[in-house]
């Protein structure tokens, strides 16, 4: 284990990953004595990406406002403790309550987290038990709710006399619902109009052994999705539609909901965006803090996005360890498949070597991925092949561990290694 410093944004020369030719051979050199599979943070690629994120949420003539850390995007202890030492950056958004435990707990190693909001309802009793029995937890884990059917089944678990008080906080739907096209966006929480928030926020401040602390709104159909595709100009052209009027809409309801329930409820914190809608939701002056993960480590996802563009600071190597035909090269493993609608945008992307391809009928597979393409036949038994993740946190869920490569004396050196949750014995989900 080495402790991250990410204070420091990398130098001119660290920049390496602008020269793909320079940057993934670095990669192959500095982990050469490592046998794959094995997954890697390039910590200047990881350093700018922390303070590109802190760039976008500054904007240009507004104050900053701070960046709540998508655990779920990371998954990875030492940099949510590392990212969280940065002005700028303060509190984390987990996605489960055990998680949240586990990081406002702390151990030897990390200190408590002390500011954690669960960004998914919780149905876990034990974790809800052991939070309702610690004044040191219950301060520092917010629950999130969408209903009084949550509070229903809190109160069945630890009744409020018995517990301590749980903080809570209120999520406001942030689809939209265009014409013709219908819903767009994901389906979370069923608290879509001003006066459904202020509804339900009345129950929650009438209910003992409860305190309305903030309210959180997720606009995926701008933070998830990139409005730069490949190809298909008329697909681009109906998503920049899309997200304009989904912008327009979401900044009026919002603003709206957010004040309905501040004349209930003296909120602590109001947070919305994702890593892919950091400018909009900067913009939106009902928000008060930002929700961010995936760009730290800059999954393939966000290559079609026309605002930002992070650098790779997360990516793992796969052996070839088959030559089924002289076109083709196998590699063992590969089948690592992004959560979302099924198709070749959550695959692994191949980086490096250029000119190879996934066969169409196989593609990734859990035991093995067949390349073909120019430089398959080039390819030899023990050969690395580099990949990237179409998602940021989903990785860390395949490996126990990632490589920490820096700059050393002008080269790419691996200096340490850190766990991942996994890696820490940890699977939340």
């Amino acid at each position: 284990m080495t402790d991250l410093d990410l204070s420091t944004p990398p130098a001119p020369a660290e920049r390496t990953w602008t020269a793909p030719d320079v940057f993934w051979p670095s990669l192959s050199t500095a982990t050469a004595r490592l046998d794959p599979p094995l997954a890697v943070l390039h910590l200047p690629a990881l350093r700018h990406n922390a303070h590109d994120l802190l760039r976008r949420a500054a904007g240009t003539s507004r104050p900053a406002k701070p960046i709540r850390v998508a655990s779920k995007s990371v998954r990875v202890r030492s940099v949510l403790d590392a990212v969280l030492t940065l002005p700028g950056y303060a509190g984390v958004l987990a996605y489960t309550l055990r998680e949240a435990l586990w990081l406002a707990e702390g151990d030897a190693e990390h200190p408590p987290i002390e500011d954690v909001v669960v960004g998914y309802p919780t149905t876990d009793r034990a974790a809800i038990a052991r939070l309702s029995a610690s004044p040191e937890l219950a301060s520092r884990v917010t629950l999130m709710i969408d209903s009084l059917s949550h509070l229903d089944f809190i109160d069945a678990v630890v009744p409020p006399s018995q517990r301590e008080a749980i903080r809570l906080c209120l999520e406001l739907d942030s689809s939209w619902f265009a014409p013709v096209i219908g819903h767009v966006g994901v389906f979370r929480s069923p608290v879509h109009s001003p006066a459904s928030a202020r509804a339900l926020a009345v129950e929650i401040v009438r209910r003992p052994g409860f305190r309305l602390v903030g309210m959180m709104g997720y606009e995926a159909q701008i933070a998830g999705q990139g409005d730069n595709p490949r190809g298909n100009p008329a697909w681009r052209a109906t998503l920049r539609w899309m997200q304009q009027n989904s912008r327009d809409e979401l900044l009026g309801r919002r603003g709206e909901a957010v004040a309905a329930v501040r004349g209930v409820a003296d909120l602590e914190f109001v947070n919305g965006g994702g890593t892919g809608s950091v400018e909009f939701t900067a913009s939106d002056e009902s928000v008060t803090e930002i929700a961010a993960g995936s760009g730290l480590f800059g999954g393939h996802l966000f290559d079609t996005y026309r605002s930002f563009h992070p650098a790779p600071a997360a990516s793992f190597a796969l052996s070839v360890v088959r030559r089924p035909n002289p076109e083709t090269a196998t590699l063992l493993g590969g089948g690592w498949i992004a959560s979302g609608p099924p198709g070749p945008d959550r695959l692994p992307m191949v980086a490096w070597p250029t000119g190879l391809s996934m066969v169409a009928r196989e593609m990734a597979g859990e035991v093995q991925t067949p390349l073909t393409g120019a430089t398959a036949a080039v390819l030899r038994i023990g050969d690395r092949v580099w990949l990237r993740h179409t998602k940021s946190g989903e990785l860390s869920e395949h490996v126990d561990g990632f490589q920490l490569v820096d700059t050393v004396d002008g080269r790419a050196r691996v200096v340490g290694v850190t766990p991942s949750y996994r890696g820490e014995g940890k699977v939340f989900l």
